[in-house]
This record gives C-alpha cells, structure tokens and sequence, in this order.
C-alpha cells in the first residue's frame, strides 16, 4: 500500500452533535420533531440528499430545500461541533513517516472539509483532500473517490486502501476496485461493514496501523 484514503466523520474526527443538530434543525422546516439526537446517527455518513430522501420520503425538491436547511445552520456552527477522535493526529504522523500518501475521501462538501482539517491541524498530513461539490455533480462516495484518485495521479489502484467508518466508504472503495478497511470507533458496526465486503476491520484507531500493515 502507497496511498491511504481516509473518511472523515466517524472516522477522523466524531461530528455527532453537529450533524444531528443541524438535522433535526432542517426537519422542523417540514413540521418533523425528532427529539433524540441519538436516533439520528444514522444520517453521519451517507450523502444528505440521500438520508432526506430515503429516511422521510422527500422528493428531490423536498431534500435540495431540506439540504440548504441543514447548511444554514451548519455552515456557521454545526461544522464546529465536533470534535477529532483520541489518537488521529498521532496516527496521522506516524503513517505519515513511514512514507505512506495520505488522501481524504468524504461525502462532506469540499470547502467545509477543508475548514474543519485545518481547524483540527490535520490537513498538514494529507496530499489532498476530496469532498463532495456543492452542486453534487460529485456526491456519492465511489465518485469522490475517483476524484481523490484523479487528484492523486493513481495509476496502480491495488497501492490504494480506503478507511471508513460506514458501508458507504466500503461500498465506494469496491465500486472503485480498491481494498477497504472499515473501523469501529465510528458509527457503523461490524455487521454493516462485514456484510458491505470490508476487507478488514480495525476495532480501534490504534489498532488502525497494525490492520494496515495486512495489505502489504
């Protein structure tokens, strides 16, 4: 393995009580009250438009308006309502001294990914950061993936390993012919990263290293 491919919420930095918020805050638009915060978890990972659409029923319309919603509360405070996992930014330079490319992949819009890297000084250990784009011309993971590659110039992809936390890194890693390792600080669990065809899995972020180490 050359390069490394990270995910960013639930797997880099834990972005909970942002995330949740700021949904719960664009489903009172629509007269939805979800109380638990914890109930909505679910959403960190997967693209907004497809959480609006597939967890309520949206139209197309409904979630772009359900998406900008979410965004104006997210944009000045939810992105800072997070916080970075024990342990990553010791990770991070470690991998990094032992000559691996760091990349993130995430379904996050670009320009938010690159605030909150550098917020929590960890865009110094990557080469390039991916996100989704604001027209989500680009928002599935396979399709940030395949820009991250492009950015990268990758032109062998079994030097490539994709680490995340949900089915979709794992699901976009395969759509995209890469290995994947999921992690389980995060917010799915082994089942859901198993059954997605995770090529290995990684309890801890300590453990993260050691799992790498298996691709050689």
């Amino acid at each position: 393995m050359k390069y490394l491919l990270f995910d960013l919420d639930g797997t880099l930095t834990d972005p909970k009580e942002g995330i949740t918020r700021c949904f719960q805050y664009a489903l009172e638009e629509f007269g939805i009250h979800e109380e638990n915060l914890d109930e909505l978890t679910w959403v960190i990972g997967p693209p907004l438009m497809e959480s609006f659409m597939q967890g309520y029923g949206f139209t197309k319309e409904q979630a772009e308006r359900a998406t900008a919603k979410y965004r104006e509360r997210y944009v000045p405070i939810g992105w800072a309502e997070n916080e970075c996992y024990p342990g990553i930014t010791e990770l991070l330079a470690k991998l990094k001294e032992a000559g691996y490319v760091l990349a993130l992949a995430t379904s996050k819009p670009q320009n938010m990914a690159q605030t909150i890297m550098e917020h929590f000084e960890l865009a110094e250990y990557f080469t390039f950061i991916g996100g989704a784009s604001l027209d989500l011309s680009r928002a599935k993971k396979a399709d940030v993936i395949e820009y991250v590659l492009e950015g990268l110039k990758v032109t062998d992809r079994s030097e490539v390993l994709m680490i995340g936390d949900r089915k979709y890194d794992i699901l976009g890693a395969k759509q995209t012919g890469l290995k994947s390792l999921g992690v389980l600080y995060g917010y799915g669990d082994r089942a859901e990263l198993t059954e997605a065809g995770a090529d290995a899995i990684a309890e801890t972020v300590e453990d993260i290293f050691q799992k790498i180490l298996i691709f050689h």
